[in-house]
């Protein structure tokens, strides 16, 4: 999984390896992520890109996915 930003502060890499079944869904992820990374639990969003495009929570991954963690940005 690419990630970005706190995502990138949270899991310590560029890139996070996380053993997941094939065909859990993106809100399955969610919930594995919050409980390896309970710092997860206080952002107030987490997008899942899935090959490059924004999951929903019904989205299902498969193991050739590409996967990205987008915590909330500011800027201005």
């Amino acid at each position: 999984m690419f990630t970005f930003g706190v995502a990138r502060d949270i899991t310590g890499a560029a890139i996070a390896e996380m053993e997941t079944e094939e065909g859990i869904t993106v809100a399955d992820l969610k919930q594995q992520l919050f409980e390896k990374y309970p710092r997860f639990g206080a952002l107030s969003s987490l997008l899942i890109a899935v090959n490059a495009e924004y999951g929903d929570d019904h989205t299902v991954l498969r193991a050739s996915d590409e996967i990205a963690l987008i915590p909330p940005v500011s800027g201005g």
